[in-house]
């Protein structure tokens, strides 16, 4: 299974009013009910893609790092290249799905409603969280549609 995953907005709420607790290496703390969710779907079989804007400020092993002081351990993670051409999110998402056709087993996790317009079938495979709230117990349902298994979060 293929995990294409934000951050901002999915594992860390966005509040625009009030500044993100940061754990010791910077990055802001994710939520418990995301990380919990998360910890549920990931296993060693699963690719994470970050989709995040963050993805180029961290090595795959300070991302690994970042998630493992978190509670998940993320033994295959990968980010998206770097935005250079200034992309939005779909754009983004769909010329790296184009580029890797092979990938049929996926679930898109973010907040960008601009992924509303994907086409029909990658449709389907998104998860959109609301931006103050993030990921949550909620969409467990519909993942465990995508991934046709059922998942235990705690």
């Amino acid at each position: 299974m293929l995990i294409l995953l934000d951050i901002d907005g999915v594992m860390v709420p966005a509040k625009g009013w009030k500044s993100p607790q940061l754990l010791s290496d910077g990055f802001p703390v994710f939520s418990s009910k995301a990380t919990q969710v998360l910890q549920a779907i990931v296993s060693d079989d699963t690719t994470v893609m970050l989709t995040t804007s963050h993805k180029s400020r961290y090595t795959i092993d300070e991302w690994k790092s970042i998630f493992e002081s978190r509670g998940i351990k993320i033994k295959n993670l990968g980010v998206l290249d770097n935005n250079t051409d200034n992309l939005s999110r779909l754009e983004e998402v769909t010329k790296w799905l184009s580029a890797n056709k092979a990938v049929k087993d996926l679930v898109i996790i973010d907040d960008d409603k601009s992924l509303n317009d994907l086409p029909a079938a990658l449709k389907g495979r998104l998860i959109l969280t609301s931006p103050l709230i993030g990921l949550t117990h909620a969409h467990l349902p519909q993942i465990e549609l995508l991934f046709d298994k059922k998942l235990k979060a705690t």
